[in-house]
C-alpha cells in the first residue's frame, strides 16, 4: 500500500479545484454556449416546463449551422426551430407531439416517433439514438456542487447523462425537486444563469361534463388506491371527488395542481402504498408556480426518470394501482386511438400504456381510459364502429380494461366482442347508440335480434343508484338494468332453486336463452323499469336479486315482480328493491302497483303489505291478485 501511494500519479490540479471554481470557469452566455452545436448534430431539448428556452432561442437564432436534428418530448415554451423559416438549418423529431410543433409534423416539416415512454432512455443509453448536445434547465446548485432537474427529470436525466455535451440553464427559479433528479456541476460542460420565470401551465376549472366523466371515475377507486393521472380538467375533476377517500397514493409519470389539496386535506398520505411508502413519485409536472413550491425540497416528492416510473413492472408493485389516460376515440372492439386523428399525427403515446399494464398487474388495479362521448359540439361520436383510417391503436383491445365517458364506465376485459360492443353502446352518448347498434349487427358483432334502441334513447335514471344495508349488515349496490346485463341475468337464473324459479313465473322453466332474457332488458326507465341489486359495483360482482315493474297505459298501473337468488332472501332486500320501484314509478306519473303472487308466497306478500300502500286483494286458484295504490290511506 505504501509503495502504490508513493508511486502513483499526483492529482491533476483540475481535480482539486471545488465546484465553485469549476462553476465559474463553466460560466456562459446563451449565444457562447451553443457554439458548440455543430453541422449534423442531434441536440435534446429539456422536456416540459423545463424547458430552456433562453438557449432554445439562441441556437435557433444561428444561422452559420445546417442539419441538426432536434429533438424531444413535449415542451411548454418556444419552438422556432421548427417554423417554416428555418429550411434546412433544423429538423425536429418528437417523441411527443405538442401543439408548439404540431403543425410543423402535419405539414412534413418535423418528424414523429412514436415510443412508449417508458422505453424512450434506452435509445439513448444504447447508443442507438446518439445525443450530442443536450440542453437542459436546472436548479442553482447545493452545497456539494449538485444541480436538481427540477420540474423536468422525465427522458432528461438519461438524455444528460449520455449526451457527449451538456449545457444546462441554471435558473434562479427552478425548484429543487428530491429524488433520483440530481447532476453535479463536474457533469456539466456550460453554465448559463437565469432568473426568469419558469413555464406555467395553469389548470382550468373542470366543466359539468369533465365532471360527470369524473365522478364515474372516482366510483372506481378504493381506500388506498394508488394513482397516475395526468393533466386535464378530466384527472383534475377526479380528484374533486376523491375527498372522502382516505390513504390515497400517487406513482405518476406527472401531477399538476390538483394533488396539493388533497395532501392538504390528508387524503393523499401514500401511508398504504407497497413500494415507495410514504412519498409521492412522478417523474416531472407542470402546472402553476403554487406547484413548483409545493416540490421545492419537499421529502414527501421523489423524482425519477423515466425508465423507472414508468416501467410496467415498477408500476404494478402498488397495489390497487389506478391509471387514467384520455382517448381520442375508442372502436366496439375496444382498441383505443390516443395518439392521431384519422392519419394526422396529434399527440403521442406517451406513457399511456406503461400505466394500463402496470395497473393490469397490479393486485387490485384498476387501468382506465377516460374520453368525452362527443366531439365538435356533439357532431361526432367518439364511440364509433371502427377507427378512423389511418388511426393509430395506442392501446390494443387485449389490454383495454375499463372505458369511462359521462355516461357511465365499461369493463371489457376479458368479455367477447358482443359483450364489448353493447357495453361501449351503453356509455356512448345516447343519440348514437341507435347507429352503432346497427353498425354492430351489421359487422355481426351481436345478437341478429338484439333489442333495437329507440331513436329517442332513454337517459339511465343515476339517481335509482344506492348502496343499501340488509339484515345482518351485508350491503347490496342497486341500480337500474342495462344492456349489458344479459350474462349477469343469465348467470342469475342457473343459481335460482326451482321453487324461486316456480314462485316468480307459475312455473317450471329449466333455461333462459337469449331471446327469452333479453326482454327483462327491454325498459325505457318509465313505463319499463328494471331494477338489479348487486353484491358490488365491480365488474366481477354477482347479480343476487330482480325487481321490474312493466306500465299498463289504459289503467296507469304497473305489474310489479320480483326474483331474489335463494340465499339472499329473508335478508330485506325484496324491500329494499320495492321501495325503489315505488320511488321510480311515482316520479314517472303512475298511479299504482299491481301484482299476482302465489298464496304460498308468505315473504313476498308480507313485502307488499309491510309497504305502507293501500292495497286491494282477491284470492282465486291459489293465487292472490294485488292492487296497490300510492294515495295514502284515509
Amino acid at each position: 500500500m505504501a509503495k502504490t501511494l508513493a508511486t502513483a500519479e499526483p492529482p491533476k490540479e483540475r481535480d482539486t479545484l471545488d465546484w465553485q471554481e469549476r462553476y465559474r470557469d463553466k460560466v456562459e452566455t446563451p449565444d457562447q454556449a451553443v457554439r458548440r452545436v455543430r453541422d449534423g448534430h442531434r441536440v435534446f431539448v429539456g422536456s416540459g416546463a423545463a424547458e430552456p428556452e433562453s438557449l432554445v432561442n439562441a441556437l435557433s437564432a444561428r444561422l452559420n449551422i445546417d442539419d441538426t436534428e432536434i429533438v424531444h418530448i413535449l415542451t411548454l415554451g418556444v419552438a422556432p426551430y421548427a417554423g417554416p423559416q428555418i429550411g434546412s438549418r433544423f429538423r425536429h423529431n418528437a417523441f411527443f407531439i405538442g401543439q408548439n410543433v404540431r403543425e410543423a409534423i402535419a405539414q412534413g416539416r418535423a418528424d414523429y416517433t412514436p415510443m412508449f415512454l417508458s422505453e424512450i432512455p434506452r435509445l439513448f443509453h444504447t447508443g442507438r439514438h446518439v445525443i450530442d448536445v443536450a440542453l437542459i434547465q436546472v436548479s442553482p446548485p447545493d452545497e456539494h456542487g449538485y444541480c436538481s432537474y427540477g420540474v423536468s427529470t422525465d427522458i432528461v436525466k438519461s438524455a444528460a447523462e449520455n449526451a457527449k455535451i451538456v449545457i444546462a440553464e441554471v435558473n434562479a427559479n427552478a425548484p429543487r425537486a428530491l429524488g433520483d433528479c440530481f447532476i453535479n456541476v463536474r457533469d456539466l460542460d456550460s453554465l448559463v444563469p437565469c432568473d426568469h420565470p419558469i413555464l406555467e401551465a395553469p389548470q382550468g376549472v373542470p366543466d359539468e361534463l369533465a365532471r360527470r366523466i369524473a365522478r364515474h371515475i372516482a366510483d372506481l377507486v378504493e381506500d388506498g388506491a394508488t394513482l397516475q393521472l395526468g393533466i386535464g380538467t378530466i384527472p383534475d375533476a377526479v380528484l374533486h371527488f376523491l375527498q372522502d377517500r382516505r390513504d390515497l397514493g400517487v406513482h405518476t409519470e406527472m401531477f399538476s395542481d390538483g394533488i396539493i389539496n388533497l395532501v392538504e386535506k390528508g387524503v393523499i398520505t401514500n401511508a398504504r402504498k407497497t413500494i415507495h411508502n410514504g412519498k409521492i413519485i412522478a417523474s416531472f409536472v407542470l402546472g402553476s408556480r403554487k406547484l413548483y413550491d409545493f416540490i421545492d425540497n419537499n421529502p414527501m416528492c421523489e423524482f425519477h426518470p423515466t425508465e423507472y416510473t414508468n416501467d410496467p413492472f415498477i408500476i404494478a408493485q402498488n397495489d390497487k394501482m389506478v391509471s387514467i389516460n384520455s382517448a381520442l376515440e375508442v372502436d366496439l372492439t375496444g382498441q383505443v386511438c390516443a395518439d392521431s386523428l384519422g392519419e394526422l399525427f396529434y399527440s403521442g403515446i406517451g406513457g399511456q400504456v406503461d400505466f394500463v399494464r402496470g395497473a393490469s398487474r397490479s393486485k387490485g388495479g384498476k387501468p382506465i381510459i377516460a374520453l368525452p362521448s362527443t366531439a365538435m359540439n356533439e357532431a361526432i361520436s367518439r364511440i364509433v364502429p371502427t377507427l378512423k383510417p389511418g388511426a393509430g391503436v395506442v392501446t390494443s383491445r387485449g389490454d383495454v380494461h375499463y372505458v369511462v365517458t359521462e355516461y357511465g364506465a365499461a369493463y371489457l376485459h376479458g368479455r367477447n366482442i358482443r359483450e364489448r360492443a353493447l357495453a361501449l353502446i351503453q356509455i356512448a352518448h345516447p343519440k348514437f347508440r341507435p347507429w352503432l347498434l346497427a353498425e354492430a349487427k351489421a359487422r355481426h358483432m351481436v345478437y341478429s335480434d338484439q333489442i333495437e334502441i329507440p331513436i329517442m334513447t332513454p337517459i339511465y335514471p343515476e339517481e335509482f343508484e344506492r348502496w343499501v344495508r340488509l339484515k345482518g349488515g351485508s350491503e347490496v349496490f342497486i341500480r337500474p338494468a342495462k344492456l349489458t346485463d344479459e350474462a349477469e341475468l343469465r348467470e342469475m337464473f342457473y343459481k335460482l332453486s326451482e321453487d324461486s324459479v316456480y314462485h316468480r313465473f307459475f312455473r317450471t322453466i329449466k333455461s333462459m336463452p337469449h331471446g327469452k332474457i333479453q326482454e327483462f332488458l327491454r325498459v325505457d326507465y318509465k313505463a319499463d323499469m328494471v331494477i338489479l341489486g348487486f353484491t358490488g359495483k365491480t365488474e366481477d360482482a354477482d347479480l343476487v336479486a330482480i325487481g321490474c315493474y312493466n306500465l299498463n297505459r289504459q289503467t296507469n298501473l304497473a305489474e310489479v315482480a320480483f326474483l331474489v337468488q335463494d340465499e339472499w332472501q329473508d335478508k330485506g332486500l325484496g324491500t329494499a328493491l320495492f321501495q325503489i320501484l315505488i320511488e321510480a314509478a311515482r316520479a314517472g306519473g303512475i298511479r299504482g302497483f299491481t301484482a299476482e303472487v302465489l298464496a304460498d308466497n308468505v315473504p313476498m306478500l308480507r313485502v307488499f303489505h309491510e309497504s305502507g300502500l293501500l292495497i286491494e286483494s282477491h284470492l282465486e286458484d291459489g293465487v292472490y291478485s294485488l292492487e296497490m295504490s300510492f294515495k295514502r290511506p284515509a
